[in-house]
């Protein structure tokens, strides 16, 4: 069966159990990936095994895998790379939510931005940090911000939430050293200083245009507050009402923020200075960089970001069963959201072993068209079919790296950076990510559509445009 059709098959089981059955989530995309797993042959898994590039034999065992082993191996994958850090990310929010931590930082944020520059500093501020860091561990982060900022401002929590996401995805996907944007300049041969400079242009005009659509939708869509497993809109409120007197320290409640985004952005950059070369390094260097192998890994990184949430919250409350009530309840929520994410990333794996990415690779080779929009559009085909945006770029890597290298007639980091954009089209049920914002925020699954996915579309497109212009007029050759 062609691929093509294998994933109209999930999509549509896993829209119509949602949306008509009202089943939940997890049953759903559990589903969803069940039956596309069971209409992909072991042909089709063997190609996308050796495209993969896994030897013979390996591919041959994956082929012959049973429908239950292939999707236990994609849940406990996905689980592995998201499910401590959701944990983790819970706890921590909680923590700062329920000592007055984040509301302490959002009065010192607006005393230093004032409300009318709120959102725009959320974004840049999120746009900085996700360079780095994986947008997850930045949206976890910055949550109990968006929050806190809501009550403050009911009408303009969607406004804030949308800045968030506007400036964390862009970042991600085209400045290095994220691992996007990274991977797809080596493939190109496009210098990494050339990469980021072009990423942070294009980054900051998309999440412009991205600013100007979250107005719109602001004012379009109403977006309430709803109440969260980890804490209460009237929790929140009661926090919003307390004198600065009643609040912990600027510094002890910012800290569970900040310390792990130095952690791992530290640790990129001594992981890229170690690699330059090995041997020229010093004795101190080695031990800087193996110390923060182990500090600046997301995991570790967020586990000592929630010792200190967790040493704030005991020293607010001092109560035993109040604390454990708040740790409990963190947690609790944790497991739902990681059960979401986990299913939404085997759904996507089964649909990625369908050798979707092959199909449009030969797809792309057949016909005849514009460079630029020719590697937007295949890596916005991937990322939608199967959910991650990395894939998606390095799908869209491997067909334009051919493609690129052959006169040009403008520098081929354009060709990166459409890549980059064509990976924000189209964010929906099957990405991880989606689930996230769903749940954490409480909303439902067309809020998410509009206030994510359609925002992620119409940066995509901008960058699009943004980068065909600069292409004809600054080709950079």
């Amino acid at each position: 069966m062609d691929p093509i059709f294998i994933i109209l098959i999930g999509t549509l089981v896993v829209l119509f159990c949602i949306i008509v059955l009202k089943l939940h989530a997890v049953i759903s995309l559990l589903l969803a990936a069940l039956v596309t797993g069971l209409l992909t042959s072991s042909d089709l898994i063997y190609e996308y095994a050796i495209h993969k590039g896994m030897s013979i034999q390996d591919s041959q065992s994956l082929s012959n895998e049973g429908i239950g082993k292939r999707l236990a191996d994609a849940f406990g994958n996905t689980s592995g790379k998201i499910g401590i850090l959701i944990a983790l990310g819970s706890i921590i929010g909680a923590c700062l939510m329920k000592s007055g931590g984040a509301e302490r930082i959002v009065r010192s944020f607006l005393g230093l931005f004032g409300k009318k520059n709120a959102s725009l500093a959320l974004m840049c501020g999120s746009f900085l940090l996700a360079i780095p860091v994986f947008f997850q561990t930045v949206f976890y982060l910055m949550l109990p911000l968006i929050k806190s900022l809501g009550i403050h401002s009911p009408k303009k929590y969607s406004l804030y939430l949308m800045m968030v996401i506007a400036g964390g995805v862009m970042a991600h996907s085209l400045v290095p050293p994220a691992a996007g944007p990274l991977f797809v300049a080596q493939a190109l041969g496009i210098d990494t200083g050339t990469m980021i400079m072009g990423g942070f242009i294009v980054g900051i005009f998309t999440s412009l245009c991205g600013y100007v659509y979250a107005l719109w939708a602001n004012k379009r869509w109403n977006l309430p507050m709803r109440d969260t497993p980890d804490i209460s809109i009237d929790d929140l409120k009661t926090l919003a009402e307390k004198d600065n007197s009643e609040l912990p320290g600027l510094w002890i409640s910012v800290m569970p923020v900040i310390l792990p985004l130095i952690l791992i952005t530290v640790n990129t950059f001594s992981e890229m200075s170690s690699k330059v070369d090995q041997a020229s390094l010093s004795s101190f260097e080695k031990y800087w960089n193996s110390a923060f192998a182990i500090l600046g890994d997301p995991n570790i990184a967020l586990a000592i970001s929630a010792a200190i949430a967790v040493f704030l919250l005991w020293s607010r409350l001092k109560d035993t069963k109040s604390f454990q009530k708040v740790i409990t309840e963190s947690i609790s929520s944790a497991g739902v959201i990681i059960l979401i994410t986990t299913s939404g990333g085997v759904f996507g794996k089964m649909l990625e072993q369908t050798g979707i990415g092959i199909s449009l690779g030969g797809l792309a080779a057949s016909y005849q068209m514009a460079v630029l929009p020719l590697a937007f559009f295949i890596t916005a085909a991937v990322r939608t079919v199967q959910g991650s945006a990395m894939v998606a770029m390095v799908t869209a890597a491997g067909v334009m790296s051919g493609i690129s290298s052959t006169g040009l007639e403008f520098n081929p980091v354009y060709v990166a950076l459409a890549i980059g954009c064509g990976s924000k089209i189209f964010t929906w049920m099957n990405d991880s990510a989606f689930w996230i914002v769903t749940e954490m925020c409480a909303m439902e699954e067309k809020e998410t559509i509009r206030h994510f996915s359609f925002l992620s579309m119409v940066m995509g497109f901008s960058g699009l445009i943004l980068i065909m212009i600069l292409s004809k007029f600054l080709p950079f050759i």
